[in-house]
């Protein structure tokens, strides 16, 4: 018999991932495809409508399904013992999903700027990520750092009165937009801090398949790094939470 409920939780992650896709691989798009008003805005520009981007995402999933919007927060609650295995299968193609629609959503809404941007390397950019400096090793380090933290900070919330569905909406969604800025400005550096698989695997997926003028590979070397990583970071994240709290 199908949950309609988890269904709902489902239908929301997807939505709230979707919207958090469009406007963190929007702004990025905007800021290094060629002809855009954007154009050039610079790092702090991009981290900070990034903290946007998942605010918009939390103010959307909150209410219904604790606005996850990353698998590797699903997977780090659920290892900390505050929201159920059975849900993580769900809430990650859910996410997923949402991560591959926003990336799209992207290519549409700047279909012209991609066609008139020259260098391959920059438009796989406005869809995932790719180190600075490639030593997967510290890259898959980097990751994982940011990912712990990410999610060591959700689960500190939920040791108090919060929303009944655990996720980053219980920090509010103006806390999470500050963490995800801190993030991004202090330990974006390296890896672009993905921090999320489902900001990173569906969107290099999309753009591999999309009909993208003049793109080059699409980085599939690196692309466990954004995954690996995150996930190790968010399971480190719920042992260290059980072993503190």
């Amino acid at each position: 018999m199908i949950d309609c409920s988890l269904c709902v939780k489902a239908w929301f992650e997807f939505i709230g991932t979707a919207v958090l896709i469009l406007l963190g691989d929007g702004v990025v798009a905007s800021n290094i495809l060629k002809g855009s008003k954007g154009y050039n805005g610079g790092w702090v520009v991009i981290t900070m409508a990034w903290g946007f981007a998942v605010m918009c995402g939390v103010f959307i999933a909150g209410p219904y399904s604790g606005a996850h919007l990353n698998p590797a927060v699903s997977i780090g609650l659920a290892a900390a013992g505050v929201f159920p295995w059975a849900f993580v299968p769900a809430y990650i193609a859910a996410q997923l999903l949402g991560g591959f629609a926003g990336a799209v959503l992207v290519y549409l809404f700047y279909k012209d700027h991609y066609d008139i941007t020259d260098d391959s390397a920059t438009k796989l950019a406005t869809f995932c990520t790719m180190p600075a400096i490639m030593n997967k090793p510290r890259n898959l380090f980097c990751e994982g750092v940011g990912t712990f933290l990410l999610v060591f900070v959700i689960l500190a919330f939920t040791i108090g009165e919060n929303t009944p569905e655990i996720g980053m909406g219980s920090l509010g969604a103006f806390p999470v937009t500050f963490l995800i800025m801190a993030i991004g400005m202090s330990l974006g550096g390296t890896t672009g801090y993905a921090i999320n698989p489902a900001r990173d695997l569906p969107p290099r997926f999309a753009h591999f398949l999309l009909p993208i003028r003049g793109k080059g590979p699409s980085g599939w070397e690196y692309s466990w790094v954004p995954v690996v990583g995150p996930v190790l970071g968010s399971l480190m994240a719920a042992a260290a939470f059980v072993l503190v709290f």
